[in-house]
């Protein structure tokens, strides 16, 4: 057999199938464009996130008086945040493909069996990958400059904005997008690993959906465990050195933070299932919540999978929260004057209500990962959920399930982002003005924590509701017909 379904390569990307139909390769193994859509929405948001951020710093940079002093500075400034978004973007890229591809395990390994590569595989999945992620910058980086243009205009004849000659685009926006394209790829590539994991024999098994439930190497175990240990030793090393007033202090828990994080990211398979498993305890003893509990830690890749983009987002957003409040509730002990006071309170509200819209877009862009991959998880439970159907749950039940694992997931994510934010954002405070303050300069915002609760609530009805509606619609015969 030397068709598409061995050969990769060069071959026609699609061919003749029964019925008259045409198989595109690409969706031989990756599905239908529709479980691949998040990566093309994640890169969407991303693009647009970048062409509002350029396209404002140049347009700023116009009106400052630094010249290519200032539009350098505010050019840096609009990378580093946009490379923060692009890092959410990559985790979420990278679960979402794993998770689309632990649901086409039987199927890849029937290609398997019929003489496909793995490498082959993982290279289709790559260029799939880019091909979403290319469409997805292209059209998020036009959306996000027209926006900016047109808002800009409208200021401009409005007065709120000086008279001048304004951009209308800039040549940093082609290499945003292609930043956005090369992280899609690699980050489809690395998600594509369970790809090489798949053996010719299982395709000759009868289950619908291999759980892959794997422990962790203990080489990323140990790894895992020595970048946590070492950033929080960092940590408490720059919280010392701001006590003594060193400038030294930030950078290093600058570091401290990244080091730990980037731990936490390696280890999270270790950690994430655990943190669930522990909130997931909310949920209660019916039978729809414990099948949910069940469900939501049964299979440890999966979990960190839907949840750990989601983590990352809230702990951003807490983190510039809680460091800003810190900051805030600390201005009094800082020897200043009244008037001096006062308007160092407004510049650190305004900065911090900045910094807070800046970052909050990384955790758009992971809430737009968890529903995708929670909605995916469902489909590919379709024979599971049949099941329990025969068995006597009723539709209520079933929504209740869906629901109460949702829950548990997004409740323990958040939770857990916002944990982590409140410990970085007081590690940040405390080595910048630890030396101007007795004791321990921490705070909570308690408006941003707010809305990070009634963010979860909708996340948690976005992420349930449709996939719910879905599975219960389905006959419990049709559902059991499901062969993975």
């Amino acid at each position: 057999m030397s068709g598409t379904l061995v050969d990769f390569g060069p071959p026609p990307a699609a061919t003749p199938a029964p019925g008259g139909r045409r198989l595109d390769r690409n969706r031989l193994v990756l599905g239908s464009r529709r479980e691949f859509g998040t990566v093309t929405v994640v890169s969407a948001l991303a693009g647009a996130f970048a062409g509002v951020l350029i396209m404002t710093s140049q347009s700023l940079a116009l009106m400052m008086s630094g010249g290519a002093a200032a539009g350098l500075l505010l050019g840096s400034v609009a990378w580093v945040f946009i490379f923060l978004s692009l890092y959410v973007a990559a985790v979420v890229t990278s679960n979402c493909v794993s998770t689309v591809l632990a649901g086409r395990q039987r199927h890849l390994a029937l290609l398997r069996l019929l003489g496909a590569d793995a490498r082959d595989l993982r290279r289709v999945v790559a260029r799939g990958s880019a091909v979403a992620g290319l469409v997805g910058a292209l059209a998020g980086v036009a959306l996000g400059t027209v926006v900016t243009d047109v808002t800009i205009v409208v200021l401009a004849q409005r007065g709120s904005l000086p008279a001048a000659d304004y951009p209308l685009v800039a040549p940093q926006l082609a290499v945003a997008a292609v930043t956005i394209t090369i992280t899609a790829t690699v980050a489809g590539w690395a998600g594509s690993r369970p790809v090489l994991r798949v053996s010719p024999a299982q395709a000759l098994t009868t289950a619908s959906a291999p759980v892959a439930i794997r422990s962790v190497s203990a080489v990323r175990a140990v790894l895992a465990c020595l970048m946590i240990g070492g950033g929080v030793l960092a940590m408490a090393l720059a919280m010392v050195l701001g006590e003594r007033g060193s400038a030294a202090g930030f950078l290093l828990a600058f570091f401290g933070s990244a080091l730990s994080g980037t731990g936490l990211l390696v280890g999270a398979q270790l950690v994430i299932p655990r943190v669930v498993a522990v909130f997931g305890l909310i949920l209660g003893r019916r039978p729809a919540a414990r099948i949910a509990r069940r469900n939501a830690v049964l299979d440890p890749r999966r979990t960190t999978n839907s949840t750990m983009g989601l983590v990352l987002g809230v702990a951003l957003v807490t983190t510039f929260a809680a460091g800003s409040d810190a900051l805030r509730a600390s201005v009094a002990s800082w020897g200043m004057t009244a008037e001096q006071q006062v308007m160092a309170e407004q510049v650190l509200a305004v900065t911090s209500l900045v910094m807070i819209c800046l970052v909050v877009v990384a955790s758009v862009i992971a809430a737009v990962g968890f529903v995708s991959t929670m909605s995916l998880t469902v489909i590919q439970r379709g024979r599971e959920i049949g099941l329990l159907r025969a068995l006597g749950f009723t539709r209520e039940q079933i929504r209740s399930m869906i629901t109460a694992e949702a829950v548990a997931l997004s409740v323990a994510a958040v939770g857990f982002g916002v944990l982590l934010g409140i410990g970085y954002g007081t590690v940040g405070a405390q080595s910048l003005i630890g030396v101007l303050n007795e004791g321990l300069v921490w705070g909570l915002p308690w408006p941003v924590l707010g809305c990070i609760a009634v963010g979860c609530a909708v996340l948690v009805f976005a992420a349930s509701h449709v996939p719910a509606r879905r599975a219960v619609r389905e006959s419990p015969i049709e559902a059991l017909r499901i062969d993975g």
